[in-house]
């Protein structure tokens, strides 16, 4: 499968991440990875898409960009600069900024170099590299999709350039790049397999579905809804794009046994002990083997949990219990967040209850798993989603991480039908209905289209559905800024769980002060270091 392709050849790939890859735009000379020496077999260039590959996600953003939104709080350090970025503090020159653009444009670079070197290769089959140029195509168009969403105006290159290009070259205007997008990836699609033609061994690799999942999500982010229906209802009514449904487990999902099941559309692949990652060793509890916490839910996250019945817990007859708050909750809550009371369970099939109120803990050795400017949570709650019972040392796991998967397909075409008119029952029950049925609801309360609420408290049911779906997948910071309620949601406080002064905030602990400024921070400044190299670098509104 492809992770192992590209984990088995990490000692080539790394030489070439050195070779291609650059803090700034003016990249390496196209000498040093194009000499015609190079280009003499698929296997050669087939180590240069590998290493576009390697490049497509930084996989620590995955995570830390929960930070980003009202749905964690990074309270160890600026991991990822995703505090300062909260806190309304970042500049320019933050880090975080410049290695994101980088980061981008060493991927385009390495996509550009494929594609304009891959047809003097002797002896490529031309279907097979054909496939190859799609998938190229689908990774630098998924570059620029996350460019322009984050930075606006972003420099479009097509192909590779020469440093003395690099320190002139201009931001292209956004909506030039959107259309880029979306032709690129139209005509990956239509050379792309879909995913039940690839062989066990390719599992992992970039597919027609997947390039149509990020078109949609590309034109979701636009608002341009009928044209995201005509996608997500050809997932949703047959196999254009390929075999996709949603797993039979939500929890199930995301445990290393079910890898490569019919939800997965694109994901980072690892491999157990070659290429893994170890989130959970700042992310678990202290009493399960983790060392600190870096990233911790807030309340605000947990109460827009749905309780049993489908009502909110503000809402008469919910049931909602401040005293015992966890109680008769949507089941994904225990899937994705641990809280006070929490079993925790452990690889040998036992359970270890975690403590998180002060004081609650029975046993006189007890760790503080929260504690006001210590190493655990600094809300009161940690997150159980994507643990690998199966990881080892440090939380070493090699489990895969989901960019796209059929549950997003769905809870697109139900935002995108709810905007072109009231959302219909039958596209109820084959989204909001299946996920909550999926999810372990059995309530005719959660699960029954209610025909009296208004176009725009659907919206409402469907957006607390797509957090509660998608909570800890890093997604929520860009929901947020498409739907252009950042300057409501991300001011003020972050709340942790109520274990603070009952005074303030009704006890609820105080983490963060957020503060977003709708004048400017709608899109990210390109990098200060950037336009020293190169004035001709326009700066964003504000910044």
């Amino acid at each position: 499968m492809i992770n192992k392709i590209i984990s088995l050849r990490y000692g080539v790939l790394l030489l070439m991440v050195l070779s291609v890859s650059c803090k700034k735009l003016d990249l390496v000379p196209r000498d040093k990875f194009t000499d015609a020496t190079y280009w003499t077999s698929p296997e050669k260039a087939g180590t240069v898409l590998n290493t576009a590959y390697s490049q497509m996600f930084n996989t620590n953003y995955f995570f830390y960009n929960e930070g980003l939104s009202d749905n964690a709080y990074s309270g160890r350090g600026d991991q990822q600069g995703v505090t300062s970025i909260a806190a309304g503090l970042a500049d320019a020159s933050l880090a975080r900024f410049r290695e994101q653009w980088n980061g981008h444009y060493a991927c385009i670079k390495t996509c550009n170099i494929f594609l304009e070197n891959v047809d003097r290769v002797p002896g490529y089959d031309e279907a097979a590299k054909n496939n190859r140029k799609a998938e190229a195509r689908f990774i630098r168009a998924f570059q620029y999709f996350q460019l322009y969403t984050l930075y606006g105006d972003v420099p479009l290159i097509e192909q590779d350039i020469s440093v003395s290009e690099a320190k002139s070259i201009s931001r292209t205007p956004r909506q030039q790049v959107v259309d880029f997008v979306l032709h690129e990836l139209d005509d990956a699609a239509a050379l792309l397999p879909v995913n039940t033609q690839y062989s066990a061994d390719d599992r992992g690799r970039i597919t027609k579905g997947a390039a149509m999942a990020l078109k949609a999500r590309a034109l979701l982010y636009e608002g341009r809804w009928n044209e995201v229906l005509e996608i997500t209802g050809a997932f949703i009514n047959g196999t254009t794009y390929g075999s996709y449904g949603l797993f039979s487990n939500y929890e199930g999902l995301f445990l290393p046994q079910n890898e490569f099941n019919a939800e997965v559309i694109l994901d980072l692949q690892f491999v157990p002990e070659v290429r893994t990652h170890g989130f959970f060793f700042d992310m678990a509890p202290l009493a399960v083997g983790a060392r600190t916490n870096a990233l911790a839910p807030t309340q605000e996250l947990v109460d827009d949990y749905l309780m049993l019945n489908g009502k909110t817990i503000r809402e008469n007859g919910s049931g909602y219990n401040e005293d015992n708050p966890y109680l008769n909750r949507d089941p994904r809550f225990t899937s994705t967040i641990v809280y006070n009371g929490y079993q925790w369970k452990k690889p040998d099939g036992t359970t270890r209850t975690i403590y998180t109120k002060p004081g609650s803990d029975p046993d006189a050795a007890k760790l503080d798993e929260y504690a006001p400017g210590g190493v655990s949570s600094p809300t009161g709650y940690y997150i159980r989603k994507y643990y690998d019972p199966n990881s080892v040392g440090n939380f070493n796991s090699g489990l895969n991480l989901m960019l796209i998967r059929y549950g997003d397909i769905i809870l697109m075409h139900a935002e995108a039908k709810n905007e072109t008119g009231k959302l219909p029952e039958e596209d109820w029950n084959r989204t909001i209905r299946a996920l909550r049925s999926r999810a372990g609801f059995t309530d005719p309360g959660a699960l029954s289209y209610n025909a009296s609420l208004s176009q725009e408290q659907l919206r409402d049911v469907i957006r607390r559905e797509r957090r509660a779906e998608l909570a800890m997948e890093g997604l929520r910071y860009f929901d947020i800024l498409r739907w252009g309620i950042a300057e409501n949601v991300l001011n003020g406080w972050a709340h942790g769980a109520q274990f603070g002064e009952p005074t303030i905030d009704n006890g609820y602990i105080r983490a963060n002060e957020r503060s977003f400024d709708a004048n400017k921070h709608y899109h990210w400044p390109v990098p200060r270091d950037e336009r020293n190299l190169n004035p001709n670098l326009s700066q964003n509104s504000g910044w």
